[in-house]
């Protein structure tokens, strides 16, 4: 007998056509103050206020525009393809809704038991676990990923769009980062630095996309060992295609994206990029060129100048392309509260000094006995050095910091307060189950098979050599007994001719050659041992 789970419709009649009743939940009871917890009255009154801006704002409008029928009708067999207007709508609330009444995944659905979600849903009862897992498989078998990417996209676009007398003259400024998500999966899958814990584990990668307000536009996934440097072209032409926006002139990117083929195709585009340089880019204010005056940019509490600035120039070598550079103009923020030791120069690393030198070039006696060992000196400082560089012509210090630094609470701290509301820094898959290396694995399968090949031949070496000793043994003990059997033959043999008068020279020629027999008669013995072993 089939069962039906309580959050599935009977098959007898459709869904849209069953009568609507209100939960028995909502009723009160004699004795009982009201009919939810405090809790869970404020959970439903949070998700009807994200509900009236969802429709405030269109998003569901959007989504379901995303999802044509033409789309979902291509695979008859699916349940997709059947599904009503309005039962697609409740399954996208349903999605959209479960952070809301505190879900992480659909797999939380199992155990819910609230009325919130089904009231954001318009149903009696929320949609279980399998019926939400079914409709995410099935939208991902139709391919309804990227319509809905971009629903999203034209809908932040038309959200967050600035009025004509806002803009005036300004270029607007966008900000571009990656964040890398845990994935515990049954199958292998690409690796990648999570930048929150330092450790390389099986993940999927995102960029995404915000403006110079912070607002988050768009959010693409990708594998998990893709580049930022791969994905933010890809982004920009994404999101510029969906929203129908023209060219995002000026980009902002962390460290992350400084790459100078990266950087030379955007700037050919018509693109202005924001980043910093890498350490392994420069050693100190001698490699940047034309290094202006450093003027005041930060001060502490005090009074006391903790920030000065200068512009200058650097020149960012092609990799593929030999002998030719990019030229970018480069604000150098010096540090004056954090000290890094200072590079030594070219001479000073050519000539390594003794373990007894002084910097003066003279040596210690350290063999005379009122010696004492003097501290080395403290190796010279430098105030540190953050270059901002930029692929535009012309570029003002000062500006062009504050440009960068506005990341931080534009995008990342944005992308930090994500990672708890919306879910995106969760680790989806089997309750952190570790996965096999397939590679290892192979490894280790292989070494084990020699392993047990190698005990199994011991044994059986074992084995033989026990037999081969119990032979040795017994041939030793038969050896003897046959010695001693002759050697008796032979004294005997001797008095025999004692008594009977035989010479003495002829009795020592009889009893050397019967002894010859005797020791032949031994080797031989020992001979066949030692070749029965062998075979």
């Amino acid at each position: 007998m089939r069962q039906y789970q309580p959050d599935q419709p009977c098959p007898g009649g459709i869904r849209s056509q069953q009568p609507c009743q209100v939960p028995r939940a909502w009723k009160k009871k004699a004795g009982e103050g009201g009919a939810f917890p405090q809790s869970e009255w404020q959970e439903g009154a949070l998700g009807l206020l994200l509900l009236a801006a969802a429709e405030l704002t269109a998003l569901l409008s959007h989504l379901q525009t995303a999802l044509p029928p033409s789309l979902l009708t291509g695979h008859p067999s699916l349940r997709l393809a059947h599904c009503l207007p309005a039962t697609l709508r409740r399954q996208l609330l349903t999605l959209l809704f479960l952070e809301a009444v505190g879900l992480r995944r659909t797999w939380d659905l199992r155990g819910y038991t609230g009325q919130a979600l089904a009231l954001l849903t318009d149903r009696h009862r929320a949609y279980g676990y399998r019926h939400t897992e079914r409709f995410l498989a099935e939208l991902a078998s139709v391919g309804a990923d990227v319509p809905l990417t971009e629903a999203l996209a034209c809908w932040t676009a038309s959200l967050w769009e600035r009025e004509p007398q806002q803009r005036g003259n300004v270029v607007p400024i966008f900000y571009v980062d990656g964040h890398r998500k845990p994935v515990y999966a049954d199958a292998l899958i690409p690796r990648g630095l999570i930048g929150r814990t330092g450790k390389v584990l099986g993940c999927r990668a995102l960029v995404v996309l915000h403006d110079q307000e912070g607002h988050p536009l768009l959010v693409t996934t990708h594998r998990g060992d893709q580049h930022l440097t791969i994905g933010l072209p890809a982004i920009l032409t994404h999101y510029e295609q969906a929203a129908a926006m023209a060219h995002l002139k000026r980009v902002v990117v962390d460290r992350e994206g400084m790459s100078a083929e990266l950087l030379a195709a955007l700037a050919s585009e018509g693109r202005t990029v924001v980043t910093v340089l890498r350490t392994n880019q420069y050693t100190g204010v001698e490699s940047f060129r034309d290094v202006g005056e450093f003027v005041p940019l930060q001060a502490d509490r005090h009074g006391n100048m903790v920030r000065e600035v200068a512009l200058a120039s650097f020149g960012l070598p092609l990799p593929e392309q030999p002998g030719q550079e990019l030229e970018v103009r480069v604000a150098l923020i010096r540090d004056l509260r954090h000290l890094v030791p200072k590079v030594p120069s070219s001479e000073e690393e050519d000539r390594p000094l003794r373990w007894d030198e002084k910097p003066d070039g003279t040596h210690e006696y350290w063999l005379d006995e009122n010696w004492q060992a003097t501290p080395l000196p403290a190796p010279p400082m430098e105030p540190k050095l953050i270059p901002i560089v930029t692929t535009a012509a012309e570029a003002d210090a000062v500006e062009l910091v504050q440009t960068y630094t506005r990341r931080w609470p534009a995008q990342e701290n944005v992308i930090r307060d994500w990672l708890i509301p919306l879910g995106i820094d969760t680790n989806h898959g089997y309750a952190k189950t570790a996965i096999a290396n397939s590679e290892m694995t192979k490894k280790r399968e292989a070494l084990q098979k020699r392993l047990d090949n190698v005990k199994r031949w011991t044994d059986g070496a074992r084995k033989r050599m026990h037999n081969a000793s119990k032979l040795y043994r017994k041939r030793c003990q038969q050896t003897k007994e046959r010695a001693d059997a002759l050697y008796r033959i032979l004294n005997d043999h001797q008095r025999e001719m004692e008594r009977q008068g035989v010479e003495h020279w002829l009795q020592s020629s009889v009893n050397s050659s019967e002894r010859l027999k005797i020791c032949n008669n031994k080797s031989g013995r020992c001979t066949n041992w030692k070749t029965t072993k062998i075979r």
